[in-house]
């Protein structure tokens, strides 16, 4: 039997999953690692630990599946980072994830002075202190000396493929997710240079996400348990490839994703920006565009909800030796759907999509006497989900009503959250059996490279379905009624949400 290997730098961890070629997954190893959070705004990670996750999930991978020869192995990654090297390819700074706040007073400048939108519509980047480009900003004005002396400015995955192969090169997708990325072009754009202050030489060359090196340094090659020709298919970012992963590559089929985060997200066969700003735009391959919208507060919420509001009820379930989560939809399924008028913004962590709003925070609206623990924990749920409803009420002003939705991710271990998703959607929701869908979409990649596949949809062959649900008619009613109101509300609190900010700032230094 021939195998492939699909690698995912995530941002909590780097797994290595071995398949089949007809898509069976046959062995997965994690390797988990921290998120430096010193301040609030802070979020850091060390490079050189992330490439050793690489390195050991690979070889964990070989040595406890007992296979020593793969046919490829294929890369997914987190996207927005950057690390600033010097000539030698060493760090100059940790790993500034997607989740670092820092520049957040630069990318409201670019918005808002620079002709931010004008660079967003060539770049499909929404301006957020999410992107490598308000990073760069921020690097240049308040640390110059540091960015005077980098030699590159990459990312996560590009620094892995330095390390390996030698050579700085950076896929199509996560150049995309740079903001410094022209979408038509395929090439960085002159005018997001300019802004950041870096030349094209300073940044990485782009490659096709099918591009495929040999010629791993023998070091690695031996730490991995690899041969040195081993194919290495450099792939995309992981939100793209998820989509590719659960089948949701032909048109009008959208993906959500609840994780920690979470994502909305189609495939187009052409870039596709915003007038109004809402929505991503990055690039799977150079045929098929992937756009949608991140939020920020997805399963971490729930999480917020177990440790904080319900610590008692998850103590209490351990001790039962039941899951807390199991609890906790439990005690949220007492109550009917729209929590009797309790309306939860789940902003608490600023937000990207629709908002792009780092300032934004969570609220309660319309908590009254007879509201208990089990209406908040619902309508905390309801909040999610909601939230990532009008995510895709600004993607179907672009592409149309949604044919089908398939859904991903730790939320879907719950049946109650999905069935609520399908009734806040009013769509059927489809969970298919895809439970490493970057890495599946991936191998995917590395198949299509090969020419054993002749389009990306074969991958419809390799996900089948284990959930669906149809909405309830009697709760999409009640969501239709109250999704105005929670629109309404956010708009409200708008300009208000600097402000709360900034007065959580100016304690947290007293």
């Amino acid at each position: 039997m021939n195998y492939m290997m699909g690698i995912d730098i995530g941002t909590t961890s780097t797994k290595a999953v071995l398949f089949s070629k007809k898509g069976e997954l046959i062995k997965r190893v994690a390797i988990e690692y921290p998120l430096h959070t010193p301040t609030p705004a802070t979020a850091e990670q060390d490079p050189d630990e992330i490439f050793q996750a690489v390195i050991h999930a690979i070889k964990g991978c070989l040595t406890e599946s007992g296979v020593t020869e793969v046919d490829f192995v294929s890369f997914s990654s987190a996207m927005h980072s950057l690390i600033l090297v010097d000539a030698e390819g060493d760090p100059l700074t940790p790993s500034i994830t997607w989740a670092d706040q820092r520049s957040a007073r630069w990318a409201a400048q670019i918005k808002n002075e620079w002709q931010g939108h004008d660079l967003y519509l060539r770049t499909g980047t929404p301006i957020h202190p999410m992107s490598p480009l308000a990073k760069l900003v921020w690097l240049k004005n308040e640390h110059p000396a540091l960015f005077s002396k980098a030699a590159k400015f990459i990312s996560i995955k590009e620094y892995v493929f330095h390390r390996l192969f030698g050579e700085y090169v950076v896929d199509y997708s996560i150049a995309s997710a740079t903001g410094l990325f022209h979408l038509k072009r395929l090439d960085w754009d002159e005018g997001a240079l300019r802004l950041a202050g870096v030349s094209k030489g300073q940044l990485s060359k782009p490659v096709a996400t099918t591009a495929t090196f040999k010629g791993l340094t023998p070091k690695y090659a031996e730490e991995m348990g690899l041969p040195t020709d081993t194919p290495f298919v450099i792939g995309a970012s992981d939100g793209v490839l998820s989509n590719l992963g659960v089948n949701a590559i032909d048109p009008g089929v959208v993906a959500v994703t609840i994780g920690t985060s979470g994502a909305i997200r189609t495939v187009t066969d052409r870039p596709v920006t915003d007038p109004k700003g809402r929505i991503f735009c990055y690039a799977l391959t150079d045929q098929h565009w992937v756009i949608g919208g991140p939020v920020n507060n997805g399963g971490m919420i729930f999480r917020w909800v177990r440790d904080e509001l319900a610590s008692a009820e998850s103590e209490t379930a351990k001790r039962l030796g039941k899951d807390p989560y199991d609890l906790l939809t439990e005690m949220a399924s007492k109550v009917s759907a729209g929590s009797e008028g309790l309306i939860f913004h789940p902003y608490m962590s600023g937000e990207r999509a629709p908002l792009w709003n780092a300032h934004a925070r969570g609220s309660f609206f319309g908590l009254a006497m007879h509201h208990k623990k089990e209406h908040m924990i619902r309508a905390v749920l309801e909040g999610i989900t909601m939230n990532l409803y009008t995510v895709l009420l600004a993607l179907t002003e672009l592409t149309g009503e949604p044919a089908r939705i398939q859904a991903t991710g730790g939320f879907a271990r719950s049946g109650f959250w999905r069935q609520m998703l399908a009734d806040v959607f009013n769509k059927e929701l489809v969970i298919p059996e895809s439970f490493e869908s970057s890495c599946l979409g991936a191998v995917v990649l590395g198949l299509y490279k090969k020419g054993e596949i002749d389009s990306l949809s074969a991958v419809k062959d390799m996900v089948g379905a284990v959930h669906s649900h149809r909405p309830d008619p009697q709760a999409t009613a009640v969501y239709e009624q109250i999704m105005p109101i929670f629109i309404r509300v956010s708009r409200l609190l708008e300009e208000e949400y600097p402000s709360i900010s900034a007065l959580q700032q100016s304690l947290e230094v007293l």
